[in-house]
């Protein structure tokens, strides 16, 4: 069993689980901001991110996989990318079975100059850190993706709706 923590760690582990939740809602609430900006819905929002990420086109099933979405609600979200000319779809040249969802580079373009004009702020936040300590935030960051993913991971094993839904 670990040693019980100090109060001053309690108190401050206490305040850091209510600034993330804090961080979490305010990231959430922007997220809406951009996507109501692009007339886009928050989860197509994301998925543009997530694509922008990947190295390559990828199939609806990796859009499925990046965003947690069966695979029916995938292809209506790239069908929604595709309407809004963020998206091109075209056959694998090598498998012609496989479909492929591209990203537009102009549409990103502009994705990304507004996404780059709303979060130009923050780039300023870090020029109060030295280099160990935007090393430790980006620790934190890479660990709090892999638990984020093991939560989820854990929430969809478990199935079922939360009681009073």
């Amino acid at each position: 069993m670990p040693p019980k923590p100090s109060p001053r760690r309690s108190a401050l582990l206490a305040e850091l689980s209510t600034a993330s939740r804090r961080y979490m809602a305010a990231y959430a609430l922007f997220n809406q901001a951009v996507a109501d900006r692009l007339g886009l819905h928050p989860t197509d929002l994301q998925c543009l991110n997530l694509l922008g990420l990947e190295a390559a086109p990828v199939t609806t099933g990796r859009v499925a996989e990046l965003t947690g979405l069966t695979t029916g609600s995938a292809t209506r979200l790239v069908d929604r990318l595709e309407r809004a000319g963020y998206v091109t779809r075209a056959r694998d040249t090598a498998d012609r079975r496989r479909v492929l969802v591209a990203t537009v580079p102009e549409r990103m373009a502009e994705f990304g100059a507004v996404w780059g004009r709303l979060t130009g702020g923050w780039d300023g936040l870090f020029d109060a850190y030295d280099d160990d300590e935007v090393a430790l935030l980006l620790t934190h960051m890479r660990r709090t993706v892999e638990l984020s993913a093991a939560q989820i991971a854990r929430l969809r094993a478990e199935g079922g709706a939360a009681a009073g839904s």
